[in-house]
């Protein structure tokens, strides 16, 4: 591990609130349409970190100040440092701090939404992907980029976009690091849905708390399977699902969901 949630959080670059079982991170470098320098991609590793330890959040969402989702790397703070490659790649290890970024996401206990409110590209696009679901404002675009400024891919953007649109997809929108609307965006698998902008956040904090309200063993273990999956074989994804729904079963959760299904209402979940 690279930092221990029991450190203090001083967030420089991001809003953190929590209400409902929601934790929401805005990413808040609203002049830099939230432009990934090394500060803020810290804070994402530790935000992450901290939301997914706490027993007090079921659900977390990403979203981004002003007009911008994240604009990627910013490319004004690495001109600061006489052309040298930015310093993310320096420290750390060889994943770099936007690897990490996606690394924790996707070992986040927690279910993790991207609003994209405007905005994605580059390394802003890859955090989208590493997230669990994806909604879109309908003013909103996203882009790869990378190609644009004459960078290969990073963030994960090349494990995650061939899985959510295909090889041949991801190979187009990589290569060409063309604008993505949202309707093409939905359409094609990249996001889960599109809302009008002056409804955005109501309707996707709507869902997210639809989704806090679920059972959190079951929502951690559904994640743990859909994020392994791509690269196991059948008998391992099978054997992993029996061992995670016989913990189910031991649950509390369980029983609450079956006698609310018997009472017909609507069951409440505490995750024991």
């Amino acid at each position: 591990m690279l930092f221990s949630v029991e450190e203090e959080l001083e967030m420089e670059h991001i809003i953190v609130e929590t209400k409902d079982g929601v934790r929401t991170l805005t990413l808040n470098r609203p002049e830099r349409l939230n432009a990934v320098n090394d500060t803020l991609s810290k804070e994402i590793i530790l935000a992450i970190s901290d939301a997914s330890a706490d027993d007090d959040v079921r659900v977390i969402v990403i979203t981004g100040s002003g007009r911008g989702f994240c604009s990627g790397l910013d490319l004004t703070d690495n001109a600061k440092r006489n052309s040298e490659a930015p310093s993310r790649y320096k420290k750390l290890d060889e994943l770099g701090w936007v690897g990490h970024q996606a690394l924790r996401i996707v070992h986040s206990d927690k279910p993790v939404i991207a609003a994209i409110n405007g905005t994605a590209a580059g390394a802003g696009l890859a955090l989208a992907l590493a997230c669990d679901l994806r909604f879109m404002s309908a003013s909103a675009r996203v882009t790869a980029g990378y190609i644009r400024r004459g960078l290969s891919p990073d963030a994960g953007m090349s494990y995650f976009l061939p899985r959510l649109v295909g090889q041949t997809k991801a190979a187009e929108l990589i290569l060409t690091g063309r604008d993505i609307y949202p309707d093409e965006a939905e359409r094609i698998g990249l996001v889960n849905g599109i809302f009008p902008d002056e409804e955005f956040q109501e309707q996707v904090m709507e869902f997210a708390r639809e989704l806090a309200a679920g059972p959190p063993v079951a929502m951690t273990l559904s994640k743990r399977l859909l994020s392994t999956s791509p690269d196991m074989d059948l008998i391992t994804i099978l054997k992993q699902e029996y061992a995670f729904i016989k913990q189910c079963f031991g649950t509390k959760d369980v029983q609450e969901g079956v006698q609310a299904f018997a009472e017909k209402r609507k069951p409440v979940f505490r995750g024991e």
